[in-house]
């Protein structure tokens, strides 16, 4: 009898390690063939350079391709949404950003709850935004800009690159903070805010960086804050708008992550080999002319400031009232 306990006891204990044996396995396999790397939205911007940065690191590391696929559409859901329907067999990944946060919120009506439905791999880089304005505005300074603002309520235009972007929200935020009265104008992308702001239609917009950086350069356009919570070296004078505004921090940040229930042995081979990727030169320095810095991090601290975004943007869009169309 008591051989046939010990016989029991052994064999559950086998079955019970075999999950993570079939993991190890598949990990150490992983990949055997190319892998779909979705950015859910359109070619160019941050997000889609992010990607193809990392997509090219991991294909020449892992020996196998990872390429990627641009599902744009109704403000990044439609790709997010077709890799959370995917196989969770890490050769369906997603490029995810500070939309994800955002749109838990705005949108009332997904079909998937993103913190729920994905797996953190790793976050990547983090890009501020930057504060400018026209030059004919008469503030060289933060200070100056919220002082005029409160002077002129509802007289400057805040431009974005639409209703809900990451442009808007953070304008929002500046307004909440400050106390000013902008009025937002929403544009299709930020390439038209700015040939706005540069005509003066508009006299304030929030944008990426390098959406900007060229014009900021020859004096076309004038900076006045970067939104993180340190200054950029694309622009080391620049400030930060926390000199000023005490707790302000805004920023867009760009990861990976992977339907649910994905092994975890794959996710952990994917965020080692990605802070590699961040810990080399030569990628720190292609985010850098992004005016990003580099976000290394273990799934579970992406996880965490994925929460943390999806929470304090609630916040704010609860608080401006802003609804999609």
């Amino acid at each position: 009898m008591e051989v046939n306990r010990r016989k029991f006891l052994q064999f559950a204990i086998c079955a019970g390690a075999l999950p993570s044996l079939k993991q190890e396995a598949r990990a150490q396999v992983y990949p055997a063939r190319s892998v779909r790397v979705v950015v859910p939205v359109a070619a160019g911007g941050a997000n889609d350079v992010t990607g193809r940065l990392i997509a090219q690191w991991l294909s020449e590391h892992l020996g196998q391709q990872f390429f990627i696929e641009n599902r744009p559409g109704a403000g990044s859901n439609i790709g997010t949404e077709a890799v959370i329907r995917g196989p969770a067999d890490g050769y369906t990944l997603l490029i995810a950003s500070s939309s994800a946060a955002i749109n838990a919120t705005l949108f009332q009506n997904l079909n998937f709850n993103f913190i729920r439905d994905t797996a953190p791999i790793a976050s990547i880089v983090r890009v501020p935004q930057l504060m400018q304005v026209n030059p004919s505005l008469p503030v060289k300074s933060v200070p100056e800009f919220i002082a005029y603002a409160k002077a002129h309520p509802g007289k400057i235009a805040m431009g974005s690159g639409g209703n809900g972007s990451p442009a808007h929200v953070i304008g929002e935020y500046f307004k909440l903070m400050t106390g000013t009265g902008l009025t937002h104008v929403p544009y299709r992308g930020a390439a038209p805010a700015v040939t706005d702001l540069l005509g003066g239609q508009i006299q304030v917009a929030f944008t990426e960086l390098a959406t900007s950086l060229g014009h900021i350069k020859s004096g076309n356009l004038r900076a006045l804050a970067v939104t993180t919570s340190e200054r950029t070296e694309a622009l080391p004078d620049v400030p930060t708008l926390s000199e000023f505004i005490p707790g302000f921090e805004a920023s867009q940040w760009v990861g990976l992550v992977a339907p649910k229930d994905t092994p975890l042995a794959i996710i952990e081979k994917l965020n080692s080999e990605i802070n590699a990727a961040l810990a080399d030169p030569k990628v720190k320095a292609r985010f850098a002319d992004l005016g990003g810095a580099v976000l290394p991090s273990s799934p579970d601290d992406f996880g965490k400031l994925i929460r943390d975004e999806t929470e304090k943007w609630a916040k704010v869009i609860r608080a401006a009232k802003i609804k999609v169309e």
